[in-house]
C-alpha cells in the first residue's frame, strides 16, 4: 500500500461503520486517489468479516 496515508484518512472520515469487507472494498474501488495495486493490495490484505470503527480496519491491515 502506497497511500497508507489517505487509506488512512478515507477510512476515518469517509467511511461509515459498521462495515463489511465487501463494502469497504467496493467503496475503495470506487475511489480514483488510489492506483489499482493498492486497490488490489487493499482487497486481498482485509479478512471477510464486519468491521466496527476506522481502527479495526486500520490494525487489521497494520497500516
Amino acid at each position: 500500500m502506497s497511500n497508507k496515508k489517505g487509506a488512512i484518512l478515507h477510512l476515518e472520515t469517509h467511511q461509515t461503520y459498521p462495515a463489511t469487507r465487501d463494502e469497504l472494498v467496493k467503496e475503495c474501488n470506487e475511489l480514483s486517489d488510489f492506483s489499482e495495486e493498492d486497490k488490489m493490495w487493499f482487497m486481498t490484505h482485509l479478512p471477510d468479516r464486519t468491521y466496527s470503527s476506522a481502527d479495526a480496519v486500520i490494525k487489521t491491515l497494520g497500516l
